[in-house]
């Protein structure tokens, strides 16, 4: 790992290297680095306001709207179909009066006129009559009023009898039901499995839109891709046949009335247990399956403080729990303080010992270990699930596959509990930024493979993060000089081209890898980025609100590496230009002219060799750049020189490699012109 940038900057002055600067420009493939654009000032897209201060924490009057839910629903599995009523009690603390509420119907994506279907083509998804609205009710203590909603694609608009003032709230009921689309179901899915279909329930209700301060109503229609909620406090039940289990957000509230007495004392033991309990074994799924238990159950939930909720349902499914390395938490009305639980459902499928059998050893390690690193797991549970394989993260729960194993399930398993933290806590727009929802979350998932195990997944090489050789800073170049990827910046909702994992996940961790390792050092970039999320935590950030707070909290203007590799495309591309005695003379020391022809001028390492097989490393700062494109580092003399290289380690993304070192450097003999040959060295 390379020195802080805090103490790279000493080079310059106090550790024997003298660095002079051309200020002509140096033409590089076309391309001349232009000084004045890389280090002008960035313009935020959100100004400073009342709301968003000029430090990127919150401003004095900041506000968020709150969403609270009561929502019961009903699951047919022989219709596949989903019935169900919510009464919903939204919260205006925005200082605007609303005279229309906004809801979103994500399932109307799956209708046949729907513009996610017109995106899709012929090939997409089987289509559905998407969410049916049975009635719209109005709710002012004992009066009621049914009002009828204008439907546009996914969102659904209410238009309210008077404006909903300020500090006010309104209370409204909705009646729908929906047929679930079939085996992907835009993260919503039916899987069939060895005992029967497996229910993964999302986007299953009508949802608040988000009000917020940037642009009012935000209504991006569903197509298929993220989300952007407000939060608040679920009550929700769900209704199934007697043989299946339901395991959902938050804490299962009645478990007295749903689960045997064994399996009532396993949950109890596995409150106290640091490794699995097996709560629902093969023995409970064969009986179910063989001879099911007539009648239905309702299963009731609880989650405070959280923007969402889902749940899966089978009869299919293993059960096995163990306690969170995790302080107590309150608990849910009317119910006594419990030992948290990671979790983790899978059929018979999943069984192994490289597979589903040590789902829960991952989901303790990722609920413990971003706890402790970034900032505490706020709810009852985690959970795991094992089912159609969608990739999938909710409060609380995430849906993976069935057949995931060895380190692919690690990984996946804690990319998508780490979404936990981004932007289940962290409440980013996903459907605008989508690099403040994956990034992010790729960057901390690739810590936890380093840290578990003594490193036995390490290091994150996926379809998310150095997919090629597990080397970050190689296997983004190949990124960085197509053209075909927009930048980090541009809008997630706009289709992209090329593979969707490369910008949001992959470029936007390394890029926190870039800045926490080469830039500012883990000793400026952790407490700036715990401060981040612990003042962002349910709030709704930007992109801007992020940029200001690391640059406050870490001291450093970092504008040249926002717009470089967030608003741009740019990239590093560094060249060993010339080589020389001072005075001609190896003991008055050696003269290495370095060359810059990239935009993103990050620090990068200059090694040099000496004859005797020793080595002489310095960081040349991203400032030595300010004033010109070509520098001349000075190091102590007393010894010939073997060889020269730049960025040695690999530590940093360099586009073209082939001019960065020298493999063989030799002085003419003394007594004549000691200028060193500048053999294999590019321009």
């Amino acid at each position: 790992m390379s020195a802080p940038y805090t103490m790279r900057l000493c080079y310059l002055v106090t550790c024997g290297v003298l660095v002079s600067l051309s200020p002509r420009p140096v033409r590089a493939q076309g391309v001349v680095p232009d000084p004045n654009q890389i280090f002008s000032p960035v313009t935020m897209p959100t100004p400073v306001s009342a709301y968003r201060s000029g430090d990127g924490t919150p401003g004095p009057m900041a506000w968020k709207n709150q969403a609270d839910y009561r929502i019961a629903v009903t699951l047919d599995p022989t219709t596949h179909e989903l019935t169900g009523e919510e009464t919903l009690t939204y919260h205006n603390n925005s200082p605007s009066s609303l005279p229309v509420l906004w809801m979103q119907l994500d399932q109307n994506m799956y209708r046949a006129d729907s513009r996610r279907a017109a995106l899709s083509g012929p090939a997409g998804a089987p289509h559905t009559d998407g969410m049916q609205i049975g009635s719209v009710t109005l709710m002012e203590g004992a009066a009621m009023q049914e009002v009828t909603p204008l439907v546009s694609d996914t969102r659904m608009q209410i238009t309210l009898p008077h404006p909903l003032a300020p500090g006010r709230t309104q209370v409204l009921r909705v009646r729908w039901h929906y047929t679930m689309p079939g085996a992907w179901g835009g993260r919503t899915a039916v899987s069939p499995s060895k005992n029967g279909d497996i229910y993964e329930i999302a986007q299953f209700y009508p949802r608040m839109a988000v009000f917020d301060d940037v642009r009012g109503w935000d209504t991006l229609p569903y197509v298929g891709d993220e989300f952007y909620l407000d939060y608040g406090n679920f009550d929700y039940a769900v209704t199934v046949p007697a043989s299946f289990l339901v395991v959902g957000s938050g804490a299962l509230v009645n478990p007295a009335q749903v689960l045997s007495p064994a399996q009532q004392q396993r949950l109890a033991q596995a409150r106290r247990s640091d490794t699995r309990v097996m709560i629902r074994d093969l023995a409970d799924v064969e009986a179910a399956a063989h001879a099911p238990p007539a009648g239905s159950r309702t299963w009731r939930f609880h989650m405070d403080n959280t923007r969402d909720v889902a749940f899966v349902a089978s009869p299919a499914l293993l059960w096995d729990a163990a306690k969170l390395d995790l302080p107590p938490m309150a608990p849910a009305p009317g119910m006594k303080p419990e030992a948290r639980l990671g979790m983790s459902v899978y059929p018979v499928e999943g069984v192994g010992p490289q597979a589903w059998d040590r789902s829960t050893e991952y989901v303790k390690h990722t609920i413990a270990y971003f706890s402790h690193d970034w900032y505490p797991y706020p709810w009852p549970t985690a959970i795991n699930v094992g089912g159609h394989g969608a990739g999938m993260e909710y409060p609380g729960i995430v849906f993976d596959g069935m057949h995931d194993r060895d380190a692919k399930l690690f990984w996946i398993t804690t990319h998508e509990l780490g979404h936990a933290w981004f932007p289940m806590i962290v409440g980013s727009n996903e459907r605008r930024n989508g690099f403040m929802d994956e990034g992010f979350n790729t960057f901390i998932d690739s810590l936890a493979s380093l840290h578990f195990n003594n490193g036995e997944f390490a290091p994150k090489h996926d379809g998310e993060y150095a997919p090629d050789t597990g080397r970050p800073a190689d296997d983004i170049v190949k990124v960085l000089k197509d053209p075909v990827y927009q930048p980090l910046m541009a809008p997630s909702y706009i289709p992209g081209r090329g593979d969707r994992h490369a910008m949001p996940y992959f470029k936007a961790a390394y890029g926190l890898e870039l800045l926490r390792s080469q830039i500012l050092g883990p000793a400026r970039f952790d407490p700036a980025f715990r401060h981040y999320i612990a003042a962002w935590a349910y709030r709704h950030p930007t992109p801007s609100d992020f940029f200001r707070l690391m640059e406050s909290d870490a001291g450093e203007d970092l504008s040249w590496f926002w717009r470089g590799w967030y608003f741009t495309n740019a990239a590093p591309d560094y060249a060993l230009a010339g080589l020389e005695y001072v005075g001609n003379d190896p003991a008055k020391g050696v003269q290495v002219t370095v060359r810059n022809k990239g935009a993103l001028p990050l620090p990068v390492t200059l090694q040099v060799t000496w004859a005797d097989g020793t080595t002489t490393r310095r960081i040349l700062p991203t400032e030595i750049w300010t004033k010109g494109n070509e520098a001349v580092v000075t190091l102590p003399g007393g010894r010939p020189v073997r060889a020269v290289s730049l960025d040695p380690d690999h530590a940093i993304p360099d586009i073209d490699r082939s001019n960065n070192e020298s493999t063989s450097v030799t002085p003419v003999a003394v007594g004549m012109n000691m200028v060193v040959a500048r053999r294999n060295i590019r321009p």
